[in-house]
């Protein structure tokens, strides 16, 4: 319990939403809160002029979108925030998975104009699997879109999550005129092309009060009264304990373009979300209030800093005090390591730290000893659990364009395959090299950032493999499929072995033909292999 205080004054979430939801916007807008930045970065597709913070690769600010999760933190109101703004691309959900396992809690944007849209219902699902706690953010209530009780019920029914309005719109649209705060009994004034500030907010704690009708107009403050009456009637008071364990979302309302509705949002948030909350492992649980320090790297990032060929592991501190310039165990090598220079982040800004607590995201310089997924600790041997490598979904063979560039190019595909944008895949027994990925977006970006990072110009040419699924067994049994089946067997970068299926008919019967060996399709068998 030595750091009780530093836990309870943390709060580390991901902002998740399907791509132009304004998850970027909103993330933006909450730095603005915080102070972390001075002025926002107006994200209007290719025509990037002031980038948006957390887009810092070359290639976001050039397609307007996000293509990696961006680490930030900042202090509001004496909390210290570490907000994880995540790619809304569905190309790039794997990354968005991973950094789900690293958070606590989770902002859901959604576009009040298109309501739950494909990429939400896959970030929900992650998010059930965890029952981490969620709340909701329909933003664009400036923009006709459609009506709040249907927005409700869609989410409700699309989402399989039982909602709770903490805020509640009058209007939307050109007619949009603020939003009623359910939770602190507030009112928030809306006038377009003007940002919210403490002269539009009035603390209204009767909603029969004289004040609102002559500030909302008889006809709204009218049905203001009916909604509020049926919302409370309905919903009754939030109870936190519900929400803190992912049975229940609160829902606010706003425009984040306009950075309205976010500070209720924000001040909200500090009040009601969790405090960092402990992690399994493949031995037993770590509870963050415990004394020793643990922690796991959820994300790798190879040349943040274009000029300078570093490598950056994200860690997330699970317990205890992480220290600079101490000795920790790297329990898969089995090896102490030190850091001397550990870092905070702001995007693409670095601060060295002295420590860090549960909660915190810390960026470890890294010479190529991490993968995802590898865990810290200050002895133990132990492994952090729930960091699955998905199946991936597209296979394609990497071919060299310039053969005086091989150094180059296998150093630059064996680094980006260690960020988790795609698995590299080796036939087994030989050099033919296959990548695979969720999303074609991926492909583009590993070409992409070759060429521009290691000056390695390379091809890829399209191969019809349905899934490719990591077999393990009886020693004997493998090595006759192994012998029988030598084109699809492959190896991934740990020299496990991968079975590619021609199709799913193949894969079923291949499953049926050898009962004894076992086609898994995350690599969550590698943590109970090694138990």
């Amino acid at each position: 319990m030595k750091y009780e205080k530093e836990i309870a004054r943390r709060r580390t979430f991901a902002i998740i939403s399907h791509p132009d939801a304004g998850k970027t916007t909103l993330t933006e807008k909450l730095l603005l809160f915080g102070g972390a930045i001075q002025v926002a970065g107006a994200v209007k597709s290719n025509k990037i002029k002031k980038h948006a913070t957390s887009d810092f690769m070359e290639i976001e600010r050039q397609r307007g979108i996000s293509v990696a999760t961006s680490v930030m933190s900042f202090e509001y109101k004496n909390i210290l925030v570490n907000l994880l703004d995540t790619p809304g691309h569905k190309d790039f959900a794997e990354d968005t998975y991973r950094t789900l396992t690293a958070v606590d809690s989770v902002i859901l944007v959604i576009d009040s104009v298109n309501g739950v849209e494909e990429q939400t219902r896959r970030l929900m699902e992650v998010c059930r699997m965890r029952d981490t706690p969620v709340i909701v953010f329909i933003n664009k209530m400036d923009r006709d879109g459609k009506y709040p009780f249907d927005l409700v019920d869609e989410i409700e029914k699309e989402l399989n999550i039982q909602l709770h309005p903490l805020s509640w719109p009058i209007n939307m649209g050109k007619e949009f005129k603020g939003v009623y705060n359910l939770y602190d009994k507030s009112l928030l004034l809306f006038t377009p092309n003007q940002k919210s500030d403490e002269d539009n907010s009035l603390q209204i704690p009767d909603i029969y009060d004289k004040l609102l009708d002559e500030k909302v107009g008889e006809r709204d403050v009218k049905q203001l009264r009916e909604d509020v009456e049926l919302l409370e009637g309905v919903y009754g008071a939030l109870d936190k304990e519900d929400y803190r364990a992912g049975k229940v979302a609160p829902v606010f309302f706003g425009s984040a373009v306009n950075n309205f509705g976010v500070k209720e949002l924000l001040d909200t948030f500090i009040q009601i979300a969790p405090e960092p909350l402990g992690r399994d492992t493949d031995k037993r649980y770590v509870d963050p209030q415990e004394d020793k320090f643990t922690g796991f790297i959820f994300k790798i990032h190879a040349n943040l800093d274009p000029r300078h060929r570093d490598r950056i592991a994200f860690l997330r501190v699970c317990s205890g005090k992480f220290q600079r310039n101490t000795f920790y165990k790297h329990t898969r090598i089995d090896k102490d390591l030190r850091f001397s220079n550990p870092y905070s982040f702001m995007a693409r800004e670095k601060e060295i730290i002295e420590d860090a607590y549960p909660g915190d995201v810390v960026g470890l310089f890294d010479t190529g000893q991490f993968k995802i997924g590898d865990t810290l600790t200050q002895g133990e041997m132990m492994q952090f659990t729930g960091i699955p490598t998905f199946s991936p979904e597209i296979f394609k063979e990497l071919v060299n364009k310039d053969p005086m560039k091989t150094k180059q190019l296998e150093k630059g595909i064996s680094q980006l395959t260690d960020e988790g944008v795609a698995q590299l895949f080796t036939q087994h027994g030989g050099n033919r090299k296959i990548i695979g990925c969720v999303g074609e977006l991926q492909f583009e970006v590993i070409q992409y950032r070759l060429l521009q990072e290691y000056g390695a110009s390379c091809a890829f040419m399209p191969l019809s493999f349905y899934k490719a699924c990591w077999i393990t067994g009886d020693k004997k049994k493998l090595e006759d499929f192994v012998r029988f089946k030598q084109q699809n067997i492959m190896t991934d970068k740990d020299g496990n072995l991968v079975y590619l299926a021609q199709s799913e008919w193949f894969l079923n019967t291949e499953r049926q033909n050898n009962p004894d060996i076992e086609f898994h399709f995350t690599s969550e068998f590698k943590t109970q292999k090694n138990n």
